[in-house]
């Protein structure tokens, strides 16, 4: 046993020093970890890399989110434990300077180094001063309180309820995560956990000495007064690398946001949803895939997730977005939707687009039976694959390896149709026309309405086409029944890989991958996607 790990549990009469090093060692894994996730691009280049060897190595990149999620988290407990136990350890070490009795190792043990001030164990170097003036006038001190107040600052803006409602708010604090890393990486430079020296251990063995403390340095006595140094600081070991990573990925981020984007068409659906046509030079994207969009003349910092509803067939690329916050408001408005007369193109504002990035929906034309299923404005991957199926199959006769989609749209109220009900209805004209309309077979709900309720609403209006959609395929009136619709796609492709992809709110999902699992038996097989940007 080493003599710095026996003089330190006497010191502090407990395991405390344990109960701060081992969390200390798991945060710097996490904190070496916490970044990877949020490396869109990096991401990206992975997903692209491994896709052709492991399609489920892939999938698991779509997790990231979930990753860093569950990564914070550990952040967060390690750093509770770490800060416990030092407060402990403090506490012990004034004690020791308080209970001034010689024929105690710990007073003698707070005592080496008094002269010099340099081989010292007791980071308190006199009885008159506390725990928390050490604590605000040492670097590890200042540094632990800058880091913890980042940390809760940044944790307690991404609870769900505050990213929804506020989401400026959890953008901007979890920008204080540069504060953490410079105080993280700065933390140990104060050297305050300290050990004994290598030299030191040759003239005084913590097993032969530790019972002698009364007698060290005197004539006679085999054992030195032992000597301390500071340990030195590991953090920027584990964090420097993924750091780099982080800037390298900032750089891209910056290099892309230059990039002139022109606004083809602005098109104001009436379910207060915009859409944005856009190209970019060199622009390339897949099925599925989002950008990332900020609008200078809203904000020069804010970025947000779109998916884009084009199909790469296109020469444009665009995006539908819904005006839910402060931030969709404020371009809808620069986009002129608040006004009666159209926009003129010189009045449009300017936008910065990033990306694009991959998402589960990228494999979609890789399973031959495809269940699609969308949740309001959840639909938006979802035109993209329609359009491009379009393209594709109905336009320019490829064959392509999916032979069927099972199409499902989940919706609260009606207004949510109104800007995807012209795709839907211009596939079933070309489908028609076309003798293929067994290829996509789709069903729309409206959760919010029971079947009672809408009868009255078919009676007055019998036509041979939906009232609410204006499709042959009539509307359906509140939630699918998952068991038989698993069920009956089952018995319809019997030993076939069928891909399940959502967009749409996590219990949705958890019942849809329970579906997924519970049906895969046999020689049929369910794999569950899920959008997670």
């Amino acid at each position: 046993i080493k003599y710095h790990q026996l003089t330190r549990l006497s010191l502090t009469r407990q395991h405390a020093l344990s109960w701060a090093r081992a969390p200390a060692a798991c945060l710097n894994f996490n904190c070496m970890l916490i970044l990877l996730p949020v490396c869109r691009n990096l991401l990206s280049f992975l997903r692209g890399t491994i896709q052709c060897c492991s399609r489920t190595a892939a999938r698991q990149l779509d997790r990231n989110l979930t990753f860093h999620k569950l990564v914070a988290y550990m952040i967060a407990f390690h750093t509770a434990v770490h800060i416990g136990a030092h407060l402990f350890n403090f506490e012990f070490f004034m004690d020791a300077q308080l209970d001034r009795n010689s024929s105690l190792l710990p007073f003698i043990l707070s005592e080496i180094g008094t002269g010099d001030n340099a081989s010292f164990l007791n980071p308190i170097r006199t009885n008159e001063t506390s725990p928390t003036i050490v604590m605000f006038t040492t670097i590890a001190g200042l540094t632990g309180v800058v880091i913890t107040l980042a940390l809760i600052l940044i944790i307690t803006s991404s609870m769900e309820v505050i990213r929804r409602s506020y989401f400026e708010v959890f953008w901007y604090t979890h920008h204080l995560f540069v504060i953490f890393f410079i105080g993280l990486v700065f933390h140990g430079f104060g050297r305050i956990v300290r050990g004994q020296t290598a030299a030191s251990l040759k003239t005084n063995r913590p097993d032969v000495c530790a019972d002698q403390f009364e007698d060290w340095g005197n004539n006679g006595s085999e054992c030195a007064v032992p000597e301390f140094a500071g340990n030195p600081p590991m953090t920027w070991k584990w964090v420097v690398g993924p750091m780099i990573l982080y800037v390298c990925e900032r750089l891209v981020r910056l290099y892309r946001s230059h990039q002139k984007v022109v606004i083809t068409k602005v098109v104001m659906h009436p379910s207060k949803t915009l859409e944005l046509q856009m190209k970019r030079k060199g622009f390339h994207m897949e099925v599925g895939q989002y950008v990332f969009i900020q609008c200078p003349s809203v904000s020069r910092l804010e970025w947000h997730p779109f998916t884009l509803t084009s199909a790469p067939e296109e020469d444009y690329f665009s995006a539908h977005i819904r005006i839910v916050g402060d931030w969709t408001q404020a371009l809808y408005e620069a986009c002129g939707g608040d006004k009666t007369e159209p926009q003129e193109a010189w009045k449009l504002p300017k936008l910065a687009i990033d990306g694009p990035f991959g998402t589960a929906s990228e494999d979609v034309f890789r399973y031959e039976v495809v269940m699609l299923v969308g949740a309001g404005i959840g639909v938006t991957p979802f035109a993209s694959i329609l359009k491009s199926v379009w393209y594709k199959r109905i336009q320019n006769n490829q064959d392509v390896f999916t032979k069927k989609i099972y199409f499902y749209w989940l919706c609260p109220e009606t207004q949510a149709f109104e800007w995807f009900a012209d795709l839907l209805q211009s596939l079933e004209g070309q489908m028609a026309e076309k003798g293929v309309t067994d290829f996509l077979s789709y069903n729309i709900y409206l959760t919010r309405w029971k079947e009672t309720e809408a009868a009255h609403f078919r009676v007055h209006h019998e036509a041979e086409n939906d009232p609410i959609t204006g499709l042959k395929q009539k509307t359906l009136y509140g939630k699918p029944n998952w068991d038989n619709e698993f069920t009956h796609i089952a018995s319809k492709h019997p030993g076939t890989k069928v891909g399940v992809f959502l967009c749409g709110p996590p219990q949705l999902g958890k019942s849809l991958e329970k579906q997924s699992l519970s049906h895969t038996e046999g020689d049929v097989k369910f794999i569950f996607n899920k959008e997670n940007f």
